[in-house]
């Protein structure tokens, strides 16, 4: 007579038990493509911005955006828009993907790079001071080693921007060692404003001639948002 088999309750523990393992190896190795699949569209949209920022140079006689300060003027962002493929709808930048990294922690946050808005008076000065007017390219003695963007970071000082002139549409800038991500300040003007662990512990930047490269926060240093070296 034909007997119909099935799994034994044992077998089926032992089944699931093995499906258990093998998540349990290989959820931390898929979370970890996954980082890094976000810092790869983090860098693309650096890049992206970096484009805009030398159309933007072409179109003003090579100056680029620094700082903002009491909500005079235009953010950078605000002045590259004109570049970017995307565009705002009903001034909400909601719409610019190119704006946003997707590990920025929260989703409404529609700016998550901050631009080099820090002026220094000579090689030894070690504070600085914010820039509000543009600077010309050829001011840059080494653009390869120039930071103009790095990751924002994210916290309760920090501003979500959802519109172009949303409070702290002026502080996303960096020109205080305050701001540097190895800086435990976390004033609303004076704080750390670069991200000190957006991917692994460190940020993306875009550098001066426009290629992008992970910076670890104990390795960036003021030296690289001098414009004069």
């Amino acid at each position: 007579m034909y007997r119909r088999r099935g799994f034994t309750l044992i077998e089926l523990l032992v089944v699931i038990a093995i499906i258990a393992l093998l998540m349990a190896i290989l959820m931390p190795a898929l979370q970890r493509v996954r980082k890094q699949a976000k810092g790869v569209v983090c860098k693309s949209n650096l890049r992206q911005i970096g484009l805009a920022a030398n159309l933007y140079a072409e179109e003003y006689d090579q100056y680029v955006p620094r700082g903002l300060a009491g909500g005079t003027g235009k953010a950078w962002f605000q002045l590259f828009m004109p570049f970017l493929a995307q565009k705002p709808i009903g001034n909400d930048y909601r719409t610019v993907d190119i704006y946003r990294c997707p590990s920025y922690p929260d989703k409404e946050q529609t700016v998550c790079y901050v631009v080099n808005g820090w002026d220094f008076d000579n090689k030894n000065d070690m504070t600085g001071s914010e820039i509000l007017l543009p600077s010309k390219l050829s001011e840059c003695t080494q653009r390869a080693y120039t930071v103009f963007l790095a990751d924002n970071e994210d916290g309760t000082w920090r501003h979500i921007i959802r519109k172009a002139n949303d409070p702290g549409h002026n502080r996303c800038d960096v020109w205080t060692p305050g701001h540097m991500p190895t800086s435990d300040s976390q004033d609303v003007t004076n704080g750390r404003r670069i991200a000190r662990a957006r991917h692994r512990k460190g940020s993306n930047c875009l550098f001066l001639d426009w290629h992008v490269e992970y910076i670890a926060a104990e390795d960036m240093t003021l030296d690289i948002w001098r414009f004069e070296k």
